[in-house]
């Protein structure tokens, strides 16, 4: 194959320009704050699923708890209202006046049996409360450091971006500048060769493969036309000749 000097020269160009875009696509797929939300995120999650299960704690001891307190005040009705029996006279008999007393004595220590189960569950209670409290106020500080990892990568990627649709721009306009046949071989290779398709040739040495030409190579370079695309032997990649190959 066959291209203007100028033309292969502006095909490293294109190359350069490509090498730029992989680069900037590397930095913006490994800026930091994406591992930061990353972590921050899997915190935010465990979090919140800690806040949820101490929450469902709290409204089950709230349940517990109105339901021990109903129980409480079920035991004193009835030992009012024995009381009241007792205090009234109605009951006379010596046998149920034995058993009403004994009945409001059982009541009294049920009742207090009761009064005790109420206090352990507004304890536990309590305890999930604060509990839901301090997971509430570490899920709003991880959220706002999300928050501002969020922002950051978001502008370092604006930033990026930015860089990206000036290089792709000028990469276009360079890349309508080379012959067709030329750009479609260089795709090719660049596609075959990890983002590389022509390198410079700089002090006989191919710049894609780093392997310097052996002699038989560069009596061949030198006697090649200056139109004529060059491949290099060890990579196969375009191999484009400037003022610096030390030919």
């Amino acid at each position: 194959m066959n291209a203007a000097h100028a033309d292969q020269i502006r095909l490293l160009d294109v190359q350069a320009l490509d090498v730029r875009l992989s680069q900037l696509a590397h930095k913006r797929n490994s800026l930091p704050e994406h591992a930061e939300i990353e972590s921050l995120t899997k915190d935010l999650t465990q979090l919140r699923d800690l806040l949820v299960a101490v929450q469902t704690e709290e409204s089950d001891t709230a349940r517990e708890q109105t339901k021990a307190e109903q129980d409480v005040d079920q035991v004193r009705q009835r030992a009012v209202r024995d009381q009241q029996r007792l205090d009234s006279g109605a009951v006379t008999s010596p046998k149920d006046l034995e058993n009403l007393q004994r009945e409001i004595v059982s009541l009294a220590k049920r009742q207090g049996d009761l009064e005790d189960v109420v206090l352990e569950v507004m304890e536990r209670r309590e305890s999930a409360q604060e509990r839901a409290t301090e997971l509430t106020e570490r899920v709003s500080a991880v959220e706002a450091k999300t928050a501002d990892a969020t922002s950051r990568r978001d502008t370092a990627a604006a930033g990026i971006d930015a860089d990206v649709a000036t290089a792709t721009k000028e990469r276009s306009v360079v890349a309508e500048s080379v012959p067709a046949d030329l750009l479609k071989l260089y795709e090719k290779l660049r596609e075959q060769q990890g983002g590389v398709g022509a390198a410079r040739l700089y002090q006989r040495r191919c710049e894609g493969c780093r392997l310097e030409l052996n002699i038989t190579e560069v009596n061949e370079v030198k006697a090649a036309s200056p139109d004529t695309v060059l491949r290099c032997e060890n990579c196969r990649r375009i191999l484009v000749r400037t003022a610096d190959s030390g030919i």
